[in-house]
């Protein structure tokens, strides 16, 4: 398993490996049953090992569980993993009941952060979504303090309007950009994107294979109990739609000889080099598969195929995603 490429995260920002381990499959968080923990530990040590550096977790997923699963998981090993933490959803009983981003909340949030993942400063930690019930100078500006008091080295934003950046990054140098893209969710390219790059700010990006739709693995319809039957995307007519769609990539991958997931990474990859995929994995078997896709290139050719078929608007119906 080849190790992984390092990018810089933002115009003045850290370095980072160009492949992000997502943590939060490794916790329970809309209620279901935990993942073994000592496997989600052992894909933690592998992804480090392979030079996965970006481990993002937030503090809400498994009621603080997923902290401290990384926490244990980087013990002794702390400046191998580069850590990435979210705050501000508020959830109980396994579902999410609000946002709470006040000045006082932040400080609160971060002491109990530092603590369940066992380190003194948090490298990357970001509001997981500004809803505007606090203004974005408080938040930012209150994280901002953290930072002067060495709790935390860089800010982040996350899942925001294309107004927030310049607002953010004006109270304080923001150094990340956290935001769904895939090539089923290209909304962002007509302002977010530009924006980022414009200000210097690197993205994360995250769901690249857009809810496992770009997988290929997907048939219509769902199971009566799979969630995403509540996205109009995987409903009816529109998930037979989409899934015809599919089939370009699921060929295209039989040409390049990888897998769709791969090729949906790839993709998201190609976009710029300020774009980091963000991958869920709580599984080590996940690993050479998704590192190798960070290896695909494309042709012009392949390139204008997958552009023209997954245009903005051409996937039917939406999901959370959708701003």
């Amino acid at each position: 398993m080849s190790k992984i490429k390092k990018i810089q995260l933002g115009q003045n920002g850290p370095i980072v490996s160009q492949l992000g381990l997502g943590c939060m499959r490794m916790s329970s968080v809309w209620g279901g049953p935990t993942p073994d923990e000592t496997e989600s530990i052992a894909t933690i040590h592998q992804a480090l090992d392979s030079g996965i550096n970006f481990l993002n977790t937030g503090d809400f997923y498994g009621a603080g569980h997923n902290e401290m699963l990384i926490g244990k998981a980087i013990k002794g090993r702390r400046d191998d993993a580069f850590i990435s933490v979210k705050f501000g959803a508020i959830f109980h009983n396994g579902q999410w009941i609000g946002m709470d981003l006040r000045p006082v909340a932040i400080k609160n949030f971060v002491n109990y952060s530092l603590t369940r993942l066992g380190i003194e400063t948090i490298d990357l930690y970001q509001p997981s979504r500004m809803d505007g019930s606090v203004p974005v100078e408080d938040i930012i500006g209150t994280i901002a303090g953290l930072v002067e008091e060495g709790k935390v080295r860089h800010i982040g934003v996350s899942e925001i309007t294309a107004e927030q950046p310049q607002t953010a990054n004006n109270i304080h140098p923001i150094s990340a950009l956290e935001i769904g893209y895939s090539l089923a969710d290209r909304q962002i390219e007509n302002d977010l994107l530009p924006t980022a790059k414009e200000l210097g700010i690197g993205v994360i990006a995250f769901a690249n294979t857009a809810e496992g739709l770009l997988t290929g693995d997907l048939n219509a319809p769902l199971a009566e109990d799979d969630y995403r039957n509540h996205f109009s995307r995987f409903q009816g007519e529109n998930l037979i739609y989409n899934l015809e769609k599919v089939e370009v990539i699921k060929q295209m991958a039989v040409n390049k000889g990888c897998t769709p997931t791969q090729l949906a990474i790839a993709w998201v990859k190609e976009q710029d080099d300020h774009i980091m995929p963000l991958v869920s994995m709580s599984r080590r078997s996940r690993l050479p598969e998704n590192i190798a896709a960070m290896e695909i290139s494309f042709t012009p050719e392949e390139m204008n195929i997958l552009n023209a078929t997954f245009a903005i608007g051409a996937i039917k119906g939406g999901t959370y995603l959708q701003r």
